[in-house]
């Protein structure tokens, strides 16, 4: 969704990939609830705050309501990868928190991501998994042992595979 940096802790960093605002929109306008998930593992190995990751999260935020985009939730795992939490994708515990705060359940949803995690997540929770090619994406869809129902150049096109398979 946003251009990668590697361990990003300054808003001034943010860019959204190219596709990110109008695959978004294209979900939110046909009735979809936007939540963001993410690992931070910057935070649990000591290189940034969790103030950090929130001002990026704003910023990224900030940019995406520019474009019309309104996210129903942003979650992040602060844990460093050998911790052993619920919250860190693959696992759901970051989905189980989003659906106890905001309502609602997980019937016609989807996991959009670029990295092996998040198509692990989907897997583990029954969900479509689509994997987008921005960001790690590419270096991903090289090393999958598990595939996602759908590789999509960017955000758009896995908008436009994920409302056509509904349809």
């Amino acid at each position: 969704m946003i251009e990668d940096r590697h361990f990003l802790a300054d808003p001034a960093g943010v860019a959204l990939c190219p596709g990110a605002a109008e695959g978004l929109l294209r979900l939110q306008r046909a009735g979809r609830r936007l939540v963001v998930i993410s690992n931070q593992s910057g935070v649990g190995r000591g290189l940034f705050t969790e103030e950090a990751v929130r001002a990026v999260n704003d910023r990224m935020v900030e940019l995406l309501r520019e474009a019309g985009v309104t996210l129903a939730g942003v979650y992040w795992c602060p844990h460093a990868p050998d911790a052993e939490c619920d919250c860190r994708k693959p696992k759901p515990g970051q989905i189980h928190r989003a659906l106890r705060e905001l309502g609602g359940d997980l019937c016609g949803a989807c996991v959009i991501g670029d990295r092996a995690a998040d198509i692990d997540l989907a897997h583990n929770l029954g969900l479509t998994a689509v994997l987008v090619r921005t960001g790690y994406g590419r270096a991903t869809e090289a090393a999958l042992t598990t595939p996602p129902n759908f590789i999509a150049d960017d955000l758009t096109a896995a908008a436009d595979f994920f409302l056509l398979d509904r349809a």
